[in-house]
């Protein structure tokens, strides 16, 4: 592959045909992102780019049809294309051999250029960690990063090109889409005032929901272009640090008007626009860790919960899932917590910043009293699971949360389930008592976008459990 793709540099686009045939032949080159060196993707991007850029030259004069099968071979080559440079940052291919041993042998002008990053062991140092094996591991990582900046770059450019070309074809009311298995594209011309509340459906159940009120800047089209696109894999960034997106896909959403100028719209948490994307299907749910809580009372103590710390330390928010499944059904559990510090709750104090009853009944409590819908299971089995949900915007600023659980007893179980008008959380100044063991499942979520400068960020964005 990384020889075949030399040689479509040569290559001339002139047509409409020309163009589908060189992308076609560039799709199948790059179908297997985990055997594409940084060159081999390069090279790929660039070829991309120039096809779409001859396309959008040209699609005035070329039939839809045509523009059709070359945009989406175009499409799916650029997406082949980021996928492969990312994948070895993302941890979901392997490094190269070859990308390893271009980025660690001796440059041929470094006996003149006196500021060559090759040979500057500061820059692939861990730490302390001055290591032949070190810098050369991180030579390769900054060669990577370095190339997955361009290309990606590059793919934007060659997204807009060919969503150009494809608009001009495009009237009232009228949509494409572009799915493969590589990548999913929609295109859609609307009225102005279709956009309020328009759902923008992509591949599986993910899509975007516009809100009913919506603000955005003036314009003087009458129509809109509404852009949509799924990939894969997201992409690395400049921001990694303790970041899981390597099994995140990554979604767009663009609003052109008549002159292909993007319009601003203005949005806040009581009128967002909603994403969702659905979970990788490569991500596998950690099992439960089971609790032998019933083996307190073998030890002489005095605690009133059983705690739990959590590390939530993170340059980005964060959102927060718990799972309770006790082994007996009919059991009642009271859960608190606190950032930062232990929750601390008897008679004399009440030091929490959050409580909720988890009950054995399907019905439905209001205020602070949340009882479970028994069928959410994410083992899709029949037993029931307790879940509780902290959002993004409660974990900003803090670095850690410690939760407990203690289990209510009958009198509790009965003033508190079965009453909807409490207020406040059941106290006591007994130890806790389990008679039963559960398991817990804790895991994080979050959303994040990339800014101009391609770094993930979390601002303005609220994770929700669903």
């Amino acid at each position: 592959r990384d020889y075949l793709m030399t040689f479509t540099t040569d290559l001339i686009p002139t047509n409409g045909d020309s163009i589908a045939l060189q992308a076609t032949a560039l799709t199948q080159l790059t179908q297997s992102p985990n055997q594409l060196t940084r060159t081999a993707s390069m090279l790929g991007s660039e070829k991309c780019y120039q096809l779409a850029s001859t396309l959008s030259s040209i699609a005035t004069s070329v039939p839809y049809e045509d523009v059709q099968i070359a945009a989406t071979q175009i499409a799916q080559c650029t997406s082949n294309v980021l996928s492969a440079i990312n994948g070895p940052l993302q941890q979901r291919t392997n490094v190269l051999d070859l990308d390893f041993s271009r980025a660690n042998t001796l440059p041929s002008d470094y006996d003149t250029d006196l500021e060559s990053v090759w040979s500057n062991p500061n820059l692939f140092a861990d730490g302390n960690d001055f290591s032949w094996e070190t810098i050369e591991k991180n030579r390769n990582i900054y060669y990577q990063k370095q190339a997955a900046n361009e290309i990606c770059t590059e793919v934007e450019q060659t997204i807009s090109l060919i969503s150009s070309a494809l608009n001009i074809h495009l009237n009232l009311d009228q949509s494409l889409t572009i799915n493969t298995s590589s990548i999913f594209m929609s295109m859609e011309t609307i009225s102005v005032d279709s956009l309020s509340n328009k759902s923008v459906e992509q591949i599986g159940e993910a899509r975007i929901q516009m809100p009913s009120n919506l603000q955005f800047s003036a314009t003087n089209s009458s129509s809109l272009s509404v852009q949509s696109i799924m990939q894969p894999l997201a992409s690395y960034g400049n921001s990694q640090s303790d970041l899981k997106t390597n099994l995140s896909r990554s979604m767009s959403l663009s609003i052109l008007d008549q002159d292909k100028n993007e319009i601003s719209i203005r949005t806040d948490f009581d009128n967002p626009i909603e994403i969702i994307i659905i979970r990788d299907s490569n991500f596998i749910i950690p099992p439960m860790a089971l609790q032998n809580v019933t083996s307190f009372d073998s030890n002489p103590h005095n605690q009133l919960f059983d705690l739990y710390f959590i590390n939530i330390t993170s340059n980005l928010s964060i959102s927060i899932h718990f799972e309770i499944h006790p082994l007996n059904n009919n059991l009642s559990y009271l859960f608190i917590y606190k950032f930062d510090n232990p929750p601390l709750l008897n008679s004399s104090i009440n030091q929490i910043d959050g409580w909720t009853v988890f009950c054995p009944s399907s019905e439905t409590f209001f205020g602070n009293i949340i009882i479970i819908d028994h069928r959410f299971n994410l083992d899709f089995t029949n037993e029931s699971i307790y879940t509780y949900f902290i959002d993004n915007q409660k974990t900003m600023t803090h670095r850690s949360l410690i939760y407990g659980l203690r289990e209510l007893n009958s009198t509790e179980l009965t003033s508190f389930c079965l009453n909807s008008t409490q207020t406040s959380p059941p106290i006591t100044n007994q130890r806790l008592n389990f008679t039963s063991d559960y398991e817990h499942r804790v895991y994080t979520s979050a959303c994040y976008y990339l800014d101009a400068n391609n770094n993930w960020q979390s601002d303005g964005l609220l994770v929700n459990k669903f």
